[in-house]
């Protein structure tokens, strides 16, 4: 999958359009068919995220615990992005999501996908699979969203900040309202005991307190070495620098614009929104995060 951007002739951006009552391109719903008829086995793990939520952090943390000890040539030969594939994805001139995760030769399968909850096929539900979902502070969601969307040639022209702002205030992103995708996936948890929710600042708070609820909910038990091998691992920096890990082989990711792998900070809003943009979105969550089981923490 690995190509050169320079060599490449780079897609159209995605537009925008009504999908379902959710915000989508075209490069998430041209294999629409294949993605709701996907079959799911009974041991497949979904990743669920809003997009810049710590998507590629959980996967590489899930693919280190299943197979970071017994299948070390994956972990210098085959990206991320390849090993954890994402479901929906209809990349130009590549491998379909659906199509790498039918060819994943492992299990348990681990795959990845950013649909709101009443979008994920239904065999999922159906096969009883464990999924873990990973939730971020709206505010530095949108922060790295909008550096993600003006490095990334497939997704909509991001604008302005000012313009940027408003949109993710009227939900008019890519995979809809980040309200109601963190919201639909924690009142899914209600019914459905086999969701792990989690919280991206946890994990920066303390990343091998959060790698033992996952261990604990897989019903994984790593030795003390393995464990501190993966917290280890999974260190900003360390993925950072890792080309495996931080998608610097995709083609339609420009890397001179910005690093795929910004910041990977708490907090990292306050250098963007003004204190205008500030009130206003305090104003707006208020009304829109009603709640008050589900609390993010814009700072740690």
């Amino acid at each position: 999958m690995s190509v050169n951007p320079d060599k490449m002739d780079l897609p159209p951006r995605g537009e925008l359009f009504d999908f379902h009552g959710v915000s989508m391109t075209h490069y998430f719903t041209d294999n629409w068919e294949n993605v709701q008829n996907f079959q799911a086995r009974p041991d497949d793990i979904l990743i669920a995220t809003y997009p810049k939520a710590g998507t590629t952090w959980v996967s590489y943390i899930l693919d280190l615990l299943y197979f970071g000890q017994t299948a070390l040539e994956r972990q210098t030969s085959i990206p991320v992005y390849e090993r954890v594939p994402f479901l929906e994805l209809t990349p130009p001139r590549l491998h379909t999501g659906t199509d790498l995760v039918n060819n994943l030769p492992t299990s348990p399968r681990l795959i990845k996908t950013h649909l709101p909850v009443q979008l994920v096929p239904k065999s999922f539900w159906e096969q009883n699979c464990r999924m873990v979902y990973v939730a971020r502070n709206a505010k530095d969601n949108m922060v790295s969203y909008f550096h993600f969307d003006s490095m990334n040639m497939i997704e909509p022209e991001p604008g302005d900040w000012k313009n940027f702002f408003q949109r993710f205030l009227d939900g008019k992103m890519v995979f809809g309202s980040w309200y109601d995708h963190v919201n639909g996936w924690w009142k899914k948890k209600q019914t459905y005991s086999k969701l792990h929710y989690m919280f991206y600042e946890d994990l920066i708070e303390d990343t091998g307190r959060e790698i033992d609820k996952l261990c604990c909910f897989l019903g994984l038990s790593p030795s003390a070495e393995e464990k501190k091998q993966i917290t280890g691992g999974v260190q900003f920096d360390n993925m950072k620098n890792n080309s495996m890990a931080n998608y610097s082989t995709v083609p339609f990711m420009d890397f001179k614009i910005s690093p795929f792998m910004r910041k990977g900070k708490v907090g990292d809003w306050k250098k963007h929104f003004t204190v205008a943009q500030n009130e206003e979105f305090d104003e707006d969550y208020k009304k829109k995060m009603k709640d008050p089981t589900l609390q993010f923490r814009t700072e740690i």
